[in-house]
């Protein structure tokens, strides 16, 4: 049901996307393929042979209003430089320059990692520019806009792939480390000997798991380092952990009262030790939070165990509770 509803979220927006860019397209509101007039000051005087020289670039605000058709009306003037090289001249304009729309729209539609500056091929600049001249009338004509809705979505699912592939990547280590360890402390008796002094603590949450189950073993290690501020710990113990109550589990298409409580523990449990990233974050500062952290967490505990317990009693809940279908007796159905 999840997949569908994100498939069709993806769809809308990609809809409403194309539908933004067909109507910038129809009614040119960046101005593909015309020629901003400008002016262009030179401070130190124009060099044909210098490959950069700074410049002051000249917006006139009724011409640049006619030109975009919007009432923003740009600063007199903006820092610049000037680009010569063999292929012709381009104008690019500060990194700091603060543009008005739509020039902001069209830097942010090309900038790149090597640049973030807004620039354009003077269209119209005299051919043979005094050596020394301090200003020249042209015309700049930027890189062209089209599809930027769709080129965002597009560039967003990409960044939000390579994310999840980095995450599974990085799990993937973390697990087989943190699975690694159990299995070295499973076959010492350590694992086990923890799960006796915790049992009493547990049985009570978890019912349905029998004495020496492994499952109630990795429910300790996955609260443990849930507590000690262990996240990226906790997630392969915990994935372990659900992975034996679901062999508990009679039923395959619903969640056990056990796994219910798991989650409900693994969601809100308490913190001794905050967690490494909110460490590495605020560094020191950290300690005016640590009985916060505890006092929230232990809060949100006692509220997670409560739901669960309450809500395993309705009779909504319990009508469809795998291990208590499991326990009718098929004669009293009769």
């Amino acid at each position: 049901m999840l997949n569908y509803i994100w498939s069709g979220l993806i769809i809308f927006s990609m809809v409403f996307a194309l539908a933004v860019d067909t109507q910038e397209l129809v009614e040119n509101r960046f101005r593909n393929d015309a020629s901003l007039p400008v002016a262009v000051e030179f401070p130190e005087g124009y060099a044909p042979d210098a490959r950069r020289q700074p410049v002051t670039i000249r917006i006139d605000s009724s011409t640049y209003q006619q030109f975009f058709g919007v009432d923003t009306a740009p600063q007199p003037t903006y820092e610049g430089t000037l680009l010569q090289t063999q292929d012709g001249r381009q104008l690019q304009f500060s990194d700091e320059a603060a543009l008005p729309q739509p020039l902001e729209t069209i830097r942010a539609f090309h900038e790149s990692d090597e640049n973030t500056a807004l620039r354009g091929p003077l269209a119209s600049l005299p051919s043979s520019v005094d050596a020394g001249a301090q200003r020249v009338n042209a015309a700049v004509q930027f890189e062209p806009v089209r599809f930027r809705k769709l080129n965002a979505i597009a560039q967003a699912a990409l960044n939000f792939a390579e994310t999840a592939a980095s995450l599974a990547l990085g799990l993937i280590g973390i697990l087989g480390l943190m699975l690694g360890l159990v299995k070295i402390g499973e076959e010492a008796g350590l694992v086990h000997a923890l799960a006796g002094v915790v049992r009493p603590l547990l049985s009570p949450l978890f019912p349905n798991v029998p004495e020496g189950h492994p499952a109630l073993a990795n429910i300790t290690l996955n609260l443990l380092a849930n507590v000690f501020g262990l996240g990226n710990a906790a997630t392969p113990l915990g994935i372990k952990a659900m992975e034996d109550l679901q062999d508990l589990n009679p039923d395959d298409d619903a969640a056990s009262d056990d796994m219910v409580m798991l989650l409900a523990l693994n969601t809100s449990s308490v913190q001794l030790v905050p967690p490494s990233l909110l460490v590495a974050i605020m560094g020191l500062q950290i300690n005016q939070l640590i009985f916060s952290i505890t006092l929230a967490t232990l809060f949100s505990s006692i509220a997670g165990i409560a739901g669960a317990l309450v809500l395993s009693k309705l009779p909504w809940f319990r009508a469809t509770a795998p291990h208590r279908l499991a326990d009718e007796d098929p004669a009293d159905e009769d």
